[in-house]
């Protein structure tokens, strides 16, 4: 519409400006025949006959051949103006027809300009084109100018991302991703691959509402399938369905409305000097903080085998005394002296290896959703953080924060007692390719191997 009325606004003025132009002629001639009796433009044509005229003349009639003379040259020049006045005002008439025709076909123009505009599907660059992603076997350096001597600011991450902001002629991008913005050499990363942007970034689908119906289609009338908490998050894997995005759960892909959900990609980021040496002293202290904890829940426990070890030899003995077979006493002896070698062994296993053994005492227990109780009834998450409440450990209640715990190892390091997180689900890997979780109401606490049944988002560790 904007161009259209351009146009016309463009054709009309310049109508305008032609009309005032022929009149402008017209009123020219008219002021020079008032002013001298010969218009401007009608001088040249008018002389040679005033000339011709004086020379036909002698001296005895004279004046009566320069007053015929003059009314002949009159004569003439008004004719002038008139032929003139009648020329111009048939070139406006054509010129303004000539307008109206233009105005006209610039009208029929822009309407078929503005009705292909409203069909056509406008062409978006893709929101991976300035995504760059780090190929490396272990880090690249992000360095304050593009030159290998300039001082490094910080890593960028295999498979991490970050935002290309331009090129050098030399092989370097300047790049911002996290808190650090600096220069990569290029042959490090790779810039706009879509399919490669989205295999390392995370669809995340983020439940803002109280509990969330996962669905087995994309409609209300559909079956639930699974629910999710308030602030847990799940990976989306389809998001074709209008008003519903498909998500990945422990139970299987289902669908969540749009309305109940707030969605992102997760990328991982470049770490700054400052960021690495603040992660590294962090996670120093959580681990010196969980080996105490886990240092007085062990003593905790000893005292507790030791104590009950002590109530069942005081049972053995006065069960000793009453009994009239001496074996019943040596049976007592021995049972006791093993329970004994077992407690020193228990004793000696690492803390991870330690966590692992008290899950297993509730594999078999029911799962219930927004549970917390290890016997009667949990969740994956609420399962996680009983188990590590009982080593003095304290965990945020979703499986969403759970995968920011701690600390982050690869799946290739990974050790009993470690936290496995997955699409809306945690469990805590028990050794051999195997995790323990309250995995659903069909399984409820369970062993499931192997730990890459479903795509492994983080490994946290805590000790």
């Amino acid at each position: 519409m904007k161009k259209r009325m351009a146009i016309l606004t463009l054709l009309l003025a310049g109508s305008i400006t032609f009309g005032a132009m022929g009149t402008s002629v017209v009123q020219a001639a008219s002021q020079s025949t008032a002013q001298t009796g010969v218009p401007a433009t009608s001088q040249s044509t008018a002389q040679p006959v005033v000339q011709a005229a004086s020379q036909g003349t002698d001296q005895t009639g004279g004046r009566v051949a320069a007053g015929v003379t003059d009314a002949f040259a009159k004569m003439l020049a008004e004719n002038e103006v008139f032929s003139i006045a009648g020329r111009v005002a048939a070139e406006a008439d054509t010129l303004m027809t000539e307008t109206k025709e233009r105005m006209r076909a610039a009208e029929e123009a822009a309407e078929q300009e503005a009705d292909v505009e409203a069909h056509e599907v406008p062409v978006v660059e893709s929101e991976f084109a300035d995504v760059a992603i780090a190929q490396v076997n272990n880090y690249v350096n992000v360095r304050l100018e593009p030159n290998t001597e300039s001082e490094i600011l910080g890593k960028l991450y295999d498979d991490c991302a970050a935002t290309v902001l331009e090129a050098t002629e030399d092989g370097w991008y300047k790049v911002e991703s996290g808190n650090v913005t600096g220069y990569v050499k290029a042959e490090y990363v790779v810039v706009g691959d879509e399919e490669l942007a989205r295999t390392v970034g995370t669809r995340l689908a983020t439940v803002n509402t109280t509990t969330l119906f996962v669905r087995t289609e994309p409609t209300t009338e559909a079956k639930v399938l699974t629910m999710l908490p308030d602030g847990d998050d799940v990976v989306v894997t389809d998001e074709s369905a209008e008003g519903w995005a498909k998500v990945s759960t422990e139970d299987g892909d289902g669908y969540v409305s749009l309305e109940y959900v707030s969605l992102s990609t997760e990328y991982k980021h470049a770490e700054s000097r400052e960021e690495e040496e603040a992660r590294l002293a962090r996670e120093a202290a959580e681990r010196e903080a969980a080996a105490r904890a886990a240092e007085e829940a062990r003593r905790a426990r000893e005292a507790e085998e030791a104590a009950k070890r002590a109530r069942e030899a005081e049972q053995a003995a006065k069960s000793a005394q009453q009994s009239a077979a001496g074996s019943s006493s040596s049976e007592s002896a021995g049972s006791s002296s093993s329970g004994n070698a077992g407690g020193g062994s228990q004793a000696s296993v690492s803390n991870g290896q330690a966590v692992v053994n008290y899950a297993m005492q509730f594999l078999g227990n029911p799962y219930v959703y927004g549970g917390n109780s290890l016997t009667n009834g949990t969740d994956c998450s609420g399962f996680v953080k009983g188990v590590y409440a009982a080593f003095g450990i304290s965990l945020p209640r979703t499986s969403a924060e759970q995968r920011h715990v701690g600390y982050g190892v690869s799946l290739s390091d990974i050790q009993p007692g470690d936290i496995v997180c997955y699409s809306g689900h945690v469990g805590i890997y028990t050794g051999n390719n195997t995790i323990i979780h309250a995995s659903n109401e069909r399984t409820g606490i369970t062993l499931t191997s192997p730990v890459t049944y479903r795509k492994v988002l983080a490994v946290r560790r805590i000790f």
